[in-house]
């Protein structure tokens, strides 16, 4: 398969402090990648880097053949309609004053997509694809009216309604129970499959990851430690590091 994603020699320095340190990634089309480490080991700077949040160091992002990190702002922001980053608390991430409908349909409003009654028509369409149905009656209510789970559902419709090519998902589960926890990550995988996605999942959950994704790559301390198919890192890690995660992720000792 071709990359979709290319990640190369990325580093990212906050304050003289590297976060990210020659990260190398690739990215199929409908692949699903999980991006995995602890707090502070990069995974979430490297998202952010792909989505345009932060500016690289050093190294390159190419997004279908492109160079995004040498693409002029005014087009890496027309490129980056092809990627969508779902950020971690649903609580924070809608904004409380709109209604679900408005806040689905914000991001084809800032990229001048369609009219007014196509809008609509794919927010009820995107709102379906989440599974909060009766699309009408939640596109009409407030973000206050939702669950956490309900709420992250519609973070993913808001993603998926400009029909992007990449997904970024930063921790989606954070702060749900276990059952709801598996319900999103089920979801991201039925969409990846149905939609032909491409869903770079990042997380501190091996569990999960193991639940739902193609590939793992483990990140410690701003750098890639491991990667490998799902069964082989899980099965047989190589690494010291991932060989804990995985432990207390069975549990075993």
């Amino acid at each position: 398969m071709s990359a979709l994603l290319e990640i190369a020699s990325l580093s990212v320095v906050y304050n003289g402090v590297p976060a990210v340190d020659g990260v190398h990634l690739q990215v199929a089309a409908g692949e699903s990648v999980a991006l995995v480490g602890g707090s502070g080991a990069g995974k979430s700077t490297v998202a952010r880097a792909v989505a345009g949040l932060v500016t690289p160091t050093a190294g390159s992002i190419r997004f279908d053949g492109i160079d995004l990190t040498a693409a002029a702002r005014r087009r890496g922001r027309a490129l980056r309609r092809g990627m969508h980053l779902v950020f971690q608390d649903p609580y924070a991430s809608l904004p409380p004053g709109l209604r679900v409908g408005e806040i689905v349909a914000e991001p084809m409003v800032i990229h001048r997509i369609g009219t007014r009654d196509s809008r609509r028509a794919a927010v009820l369409e995107a709102l379906e694809a989440v599974r909060l149905a009766p699309a009408t009656d939640f596109a009409a209510r407030y973000p206050h009216e939702l669950s956490g789970g309900q709420r992250q559902r519609v973070a993913f419709a808001r993603a998926l309604v400009t029909r992007p090519r990449l997904l970024l998902a930063d921790e989606p589960t954070s702060g749900l129970d276990a059952s709801l926890r598996l319900e999103i990550v089920d979801l991201m995988t039925e969409l990846a499959r149905t939609q032909g996605l491409a869903v770079v999942h990042i997380t501190h959950d091996l569990a999960l990851a193991g639940h739902s994704c193609d590939r793992i790559v483990v990140m410690r301390d701003g750098r890639i430690v491991e990667t490998g198919s799902t069964a082989t890192v899980l099965a047989n890690p190589s690494h010291q590091y991932t060989a804990a995660l995985v432990a207390a992720a069975t549990g075993a000792h």
